[in-house]
């Protein structure tokens, strides 16, 4: 592998904006992105986002169809760094979390966590019921990283872009990857 890969994944969840996002920074990094998409991600997207399908599909650098478990993405032997979803529905975390893997977004999670390769979850729900806590425990069990989208205050931030880039960096952080829109903490004052 020449270049390093993520496959980026994106559910129906509210909050698409995280994933379109996110494909925006791996580009800047030159990281090879490997999206796939849910079709609740592609009708949230236009809700959402009010962005055509293919505007996001053109930020990725290949694109694999919801049903193609024969994809790439769907091999242990198709070298990647990891997976992102974001967001993360509580439908896909907990077929994650069970190992149902009746789609690409959910087979690709399990071949990421089956070859110990980094996984991160960013769930988008609130108020969380148990069944919710019990598939983020099974999931961190598994080796995933549930991480969901909460701002940090401390960052002064105050617009939803600088918000969303800074989750996004934090995110990337898990990865090695150096994100400029980081803002990094520098200490309190005393």
């Amino acid at each position: 592998m020449s270049r390093r890969r993520i496959v980026v994944g994106i559910s129906g969840a509210s909050g698409v904006i995280l994933g379109v996002r996110l494909l925006e920074l791996l580009r800047e990094l030159d990281i090879e992105t490997h999206l796939v998409m849910s079709r609740a991600a592609m009708l949230t997207i236009g809700h959402e986002l009010g962005r055509s399908i293919e505007s996001v599909k053109a930020l990725a650098s290949v694109v694999h169809p919801p049903n193609d478990v024969g994809a790439s993405i769907a091999s242990g032997s198709f070298k990647t760094e990891g997976m992102i979803i974001a967001p993360c529905s509580m439908r896909t975390l907990a077929a994650i979390a069970t190992g149902v893997t009746d789609t690409l977004l959910t087979r690709a999670a399990d071949v990421v966590l089956k070859e110990r390769r980094r996984l991160v979850l960013l769930p988008r729900e609130t108020p969380l019921h148990l069944g919710h806590l019990r598939n983020m425990v099974a999931v961190t069990e598994t080796g995933a990283v549930v991480m969901p989208p909460v701002p940090a205050f401390y960052t002064g931030t105050n617009t939803l872009e600088a918000v969303v880039d800074q989750i996004l960096g934090r995110a990337l952080d898990l990865f090695g990857l150096d994100c400029p829109t980081v803002v990094r903490w520098q200490g309190g004052r005393s």
